[in-house]
């Protein structure tokens, strides 16, 4: 390509009285179009290759599920990982370690936190949370993502499982403020667990269809994208596993849309409305997972709980 340029620049130089109309100017300017695409696709792949982290991906795909599975880090890595996160992540505690569903209090079972860009709040449960600052840690997981897929991330959500009794019920991801276009990534340290799948038609004792549930194990270090529609038409769970003694830390990255880009319109089907099987984990004294399915009394706010956050 080099060489040529150099051609192509020579004949500049001796072509210069060329008339504008003639067909030896039309073909140099085609040549000169050509060069700049070419560039262009060059300039392209360089900048691909420089926020890319390759490695062997696992398709999963059922009618409307759509994810990949990967090990991201390798064991010892994700062991250092974890162990940084135990020591700079804060979680909620008091009333936001709480939800009031159908006039009661309930623990959710696990510990959360939110972290994001500065200004973005989440809601979810009829909880809104606002975002803690990155954490350094969280911001090398988070850009090791967005070399692997190639998708950028504004805001997650952490949960801690202290052993296989903390768990998340069935729900969702699905919420107003989520880019509906980008996929959802699910960052695993600490003890493997049992992840699940279930078609939203299947769900229930009026279940409208037959459709086999999707079981995943999410290992230490893995790394799992639920690519849209798999937030339609499926929901997920992390169910009680009383053998697991380990804990475990999860990191769903999300995108968050801005006030401005928001659809304040619900989408089709989406009645909050809860399941049979989320009343029955309530009558058990658990909270089950946040989502549309669930229905609270009142929406709060919740202040940013991070040491040394503005808003405390």
């Amino acid at each position: 390509m080099e060489k040529f340029v150099i051609q192509d620049r020579n004949k500049r130089r001796c072509t210069s009285d060329t008339p504008a109309g003639s067909p030896r100017k039309k073909i140099k300017q085609e040549r000169d179009e050509k060069i700049k695409e070419e560039d262009s696709e060059d300039d392209e792949d360089a900048a691909f290759a420089e926020f890319s982290k390759p490695v062997p991906w696992q398709k999963i795909e059922a009618e409307g599920l759509d994810c990949d599975y990967a090990l991201l880090f390798s064991k010892e890595e994700a062991d250092c990982l974890f162990t940084q996160l135990e020591e700079e992540v804060v979680y909620a505690t008091g009333e936001e370690s709480k939800v009031q569903v159908y006039g009661k209090v309930y623990n959710i079972p696990r510990k959360q936190a939110t972290y994001g860009d500065a200004g973005l709040t989440y809601t979810y449960s009829g909880v809104r949370r606002i975002a803690c600052p990155w954490t350094p840690t969280l911001e090398y997981i988070r850009d090791t993502v967005t070399k692997t897929t190639g998708q950028t991330f504004n805001f997650v959500l952490v949960n801690r499982y202290k052993d296989g009794q903390d768990h998340m019920g069935e729900h969702r991801d699905d919420e107003k403020e989520l880019d509906p276009g980008c996929p959802i990534a699910s960052v695993s340290l600490g003890a493997a667990r049992d992840f699940f799948f279930k078609h939203r038609d299947s769900r229930g004792k009026q279940s409208r269809r037959q459709i086999e549930p999707v079981k995943l194990e999410l290992a230490h270090g893995s790394l799992l994208l639920m690519n849209p529609p798999t937030n339609t038409f499926w929901y997920h769970s992390l169910p009680v596993r009383k053998k697991i003694l380990l804990p475990r830390i999860n990191l769903t990255f999300r995108r968050i849309l801005l006030d401005s880009k928001r659809e304040t319109k619900a989408k089709p089907g989406d009645e909050a409305s809860p399941s049979d099987q989320d009343l029955g984990n309530l009558e058990a004294g658990n909270m089950v997972g946040f989502g549309v399915n669930m229905l609270l009394e009142e929406d709060t706010a919740t202040e940013c709980h991070c040491l040394g956050c503005n808003s405390l």
